[in-house]
């Protein structure tokens, strides 16, 4: 299935550098080369959860970052910054909005230069701020992310990364707790009784859809979990609700076994917006455990390459 990211990576309509013609179209393309450029270079690796690694040249963070974090790829991004004449889907936009961190005055400007409606646009594409980063850090081992209403997961710390499947191997726009919970092997495998798990999940995802009906970005993720697992096409057709609220959870980690877990949520807007999500312990066992889970986090990133 070709995906909408894989679609704007086609070869540009004109291959050779385009002539000017002093359109509108032309000089939008221009201003928008010069702010995803300036919007680049103001981040930091460490702000998007990158290792800074040598010498950089670079200011900020490098094309090839940004083409990473936004699941596209390094060429088809570098022709956007060159303003070459390509096309871009909303989807694609609203995945770069998120890695360069754009608050919601830059995400409509981004839109606005691009020609594109914006698949959200009543909702709030809220910064990862280096203060929530912090705050993330500091709650190690007790696992905890940020996500926003429709489950995509923003941002996380290193014992969530690894508490379910290896986060950082998962695709920037595959990082939606619906999509992973009925589509990723390794997550599936760390949730106890996974069936009775996904379909409270869709009760809890149809109740959260219902102020988004009309929405681009959320009927795009509905048809490719339709499109992708006939358990969710089953569990979406029973029409069940779920409202939020704290729960209990169980997972079998491949690392340190089983986890006792409660999750909390702590809204960082309105009650439709973005949440901080954690995973307390239930038990020493379980707490002893995360503090394992994270050890095992730190001593593979401190571990040289190839080793």
């Amino acid at each position: 299935m070709v995906t909408a990211a894989r679609r704007d990576q086609e070869a540009p309509r004109n291959p050779a550098a385009d002539v000017p013609d002093e359109s509108g179209t032309e000089i939008r393309r221009h201003e928008l080369a010069d702010f995803l450029r300036s919007r680049r270079e103001r981040i930091t690796p460490e702000q998007v959860g990158l290792v800074r690694g040598g010498r950089r040249r670079t200011p900020g963070l490098r094309r090839e970052e940004v083409a990473q974090l936004s699941a596209v790829g390094v060429t088809w991004y570098t022709w956007l910054e060159q303003a070459r004449d390509i096309q871009v889907s909303p989807q694609v936009l609203d995945a770069l909005a998120r890695a360069l961190l754009l608050d919601h005055s830059e995400r409509t400007h981004l839109f606005s230069l691009a020609g594109a409606v914006d698949p959200a646009p009543g909702t709030e594409c809220p910064s990862i701020t280096p203060a929530l980063r912090t705050l993330l850090r500091q709650l190690d081992p007790i696992p905890a992310c940020v996500q926003n209403s429709r489950y995509d997961i923003l941002a996380h710390n290193r014992t969530y990364g690894r508490m379910l499947c290896d986060m950082d191997a998962v695709a920037v726009a595959d990082r939606n707790v619906m999509l992973l919970a009925f589509t990723n092997e390794e997550w599936r495998t760390s949730v106890m009784d996974v069936a009775a798990v996904t379909r409270l999940m869709t009760a809890k995802f149809r109740a959260s859809m219902a102020g988004h009906l009309a929405e681009p970005a959320w009927k795009a993720l509905l048809k490719r979990l339709e499109a992708a697992s006939p358990e969710f096409r089953e569990a979406w057709a029973r029409h069940e609700i779920l409202g939020p609220g704290p729960r209990s959870k169980i997972f079998r980690n491949a690392h340190v076994g089983l986890l006792r877990l409660e999750t909390t949520d702590l809204w960082l807007g309105p009650s439709a917006g973005p949440r901080l999500v954690t995973y307390a312990p239930r038990d020493e066992e379980t707490r002893e455990r995360l503090v394992r889970l994270q050890a095992l986090v730190v001593e593979a990133e401190d571990r040289p390459a190839g080793a």
